[in-house]
């Protein structure tokens, strides 16, 4: 019993020694190698004091080791440093994660860095001064990397956007190349190079070229941002196109101030079931918007403004309770406003169907036949849309009143119908009343009428109000937090979207 109870007590002394005893320091290569960082910096926002050979590297600033000494973090963003990227940091073999954004940084991104065969699974540079040319592997080269995320956004690369380097990378996740000047194609191999690839950046570049059907493979994708380019040519259908072995994420989808000609095809484009923000706007597309718009339930944000569109507006876009913004202006949009918003009454009139207890189940609007699975419908009307903040139909042919549903959209900010062929009374009370005179400039035939509310029913729902740029970042967290979180790695300091200009 006396040997047992010896044996125990230096067991607890062993437990104590090993709890209150340092941590391993890190290797001399691997502060060599910071060093060598450090001396590629002129401004170095403090860092001397901090980084000195004599002291253990991982007690640095903005240096993260794990249990064994090993470096596995360099994160020095908005520190004002200027100066080059060393290419010494790819020496550091357990490093995953290196942030050097919103600094100063010039000249070329390390090719060691951004190729590297070893640990860096994250890797932005974002808002600095990079420029010349992004790495390019060669054509022959095929052992995968493990980059999963590269943020190279808001510098002033200026080469063609490489095509073969994402044919080796596997794991990536997230690319964000948005403003530079990258010239050149969208690679077709994106996505089959990279099949877990759920966030797409290449917003104000100077891209050209047709935008790939490969691009509709890309079946974890769920932003998609290419705007203010010189992509031509048909927006093709595969980027609306999922199936039941396909299924779709896609969930922002912004493509505008480009070239893009043809139709939407409204078949393809429902099966878009999680899209949220459609953003085609300042294109040279035709045609009407289909009725079958009305399935995609989610969406919050529909931009079609400065196109060659036409035909009437579908009343099915009052299925989409989601909405809040409606950006249709500049196009040849033509009928009867209120009718075809399913608002019957003019300002200034009562509003029959605004009573919420009459049965309407025998008047109920079905769409017309396009080959896929009608989900429950219910009358379409701008009086469901109680969540609207922004409605911009100025610059088209649009006919017939105001209607007088539109004072009851509580939450209506931005409002734009001037322009228009619309006739009879402007609104003096209620939400439109508080919108200056040029919202409804333009045509004679409008007249200033005090109004009543025919329309007390309809109440506006409680929301959060989500801006573009807001939902932006609730996309980035589902794709950091679903995606990151199988792996086991923490991504706990990972600005994954800055949003993105």
């Amino acid at each position: 019993m006396r040997a047992f109870t010896i044996h125990l007590a230096v067991l607890q002394l062993v437990l104590l020694l090993s709890l209150v005893s340092p941590a391993t320091s890190c290797a001399e290569q691997e502060k060599h190698a910071l060093l060598q960082f450090l001396a590629g910096i002129l401004g170095d926002g403090a860092l001397t004091a901090s980084w000195r050979h004599e002291t253990d590297c991982c007690e640095w600033e903005g240096i993260t080791c794990n249990g064994d000494g090993a470096v596995t973090e360099v994160s020095l963003a908005s520190r004002g440093l200027e100066g080059r990227i060393s290419p010494s940091l790819a020496d550091i073999t357990s490093l995953l994660h290196v942030n050097l954004s919103r600094n100063s940084f010039s000249g070329v991104l390390p090719p060691e860095l951004m190729h590297s065969s070893g640990s860096i699974i994250v890797l932005d540079v974002s808002f600095n001064r990079l420029n010349g040319l992004l790495p390019e592997l060669p054509y022959l080269f095929t052992t995968e990397r493990p980059l999963q995320v590269l943020n190279i956004s808001s510098n002033q690369f200026s080469s063609k956007f490489p095509s073969a380097t994402w044919k080796v990378m596997k794991n990536l996740i997230v690319l964000n190349a948005s403003n530079n000047s990258f010239t050149g194609h969208i690679p077709s191999s994106l996505c089959i190079g990279s099949p877990s690839l759920a966030l797409l950046d290449l917003y104000h570049n100077q891209l050209n070229g047709d935008i790939p059907n490969t691009l509709g493979n890309c079946s974890k994708l769920k932003v998609l941002k290419a705007g203010n380019n010189h992509l031509s040519w048909i927006l093709p259908v595969e980027i609306f196109h999922a199936t039941p072995q396909k299924k779709t994420s896609l969930e922002y989808l912004s493509f505008p101030n480009n070239g893009l000609q043809g139709e939407l095809d409204g078949a393809h484009m429902v099966k878009r079931s999680n899209l949220a923000i459609l953003d085609l706007g300042g294109n040279q597309i035709s045609g009407n918007i289909p009725q079958s718009i009305g399935h995609l339930k989610r969406l919050e944000e529909i931009h079609l403004g400065s196109n060659n569109m036409s035909g009437e507006l579908p009343s099915s876009l009052g299925n989409c309770t989601n909405l809040k913004t409606i950006d249709l202006k500049i196009n040849k949009f033509s009928g009867d406003l209120g009718k075809q918003f399913g608002c019957t009454a003019a300002v200034g009139q009562p509003f029959p169907w605004c009573n919420t207890t009459r049965d309407r189940s025998s008047e109920s609007t079905p769409l017309p036949e396009l080959g896929f699975q009608q989900l429950p419908w219910r009358d379409p009307t701008i009086c469901n849309l109680t969540n609207l903040q922004g409605l911009d139909l100025s610059n088209n042919h649009l006919t017939g009143a105001i209607p007088v549903a539109l004072e009851n959209l509580h939450f209506l900010s931005r409002f734009n119908i001037s322009n228009n062929d619309l006739e009879g009374p402007i609104p003096a009370t209620g939400q439109l009343s508080m919108f200056q005179a040029s919202s409804f400039d333009g045509k004679p035939k409008l007249s200033v009428s005090v109004l009543t509310n025919h329309c007390s029913s309809v109440k506006a729902a409680t929301v959060s109000i989500i801006s573009a740029k807001e939902y932006n970042m609730k996309v980035i967290f589902s794709v950091a937090f679903g995606l990151f979180f199988g792996i086991g790695v923490l991504y706990d300091q990972l600005v994954l979207f800055r949003y993105f200009g």
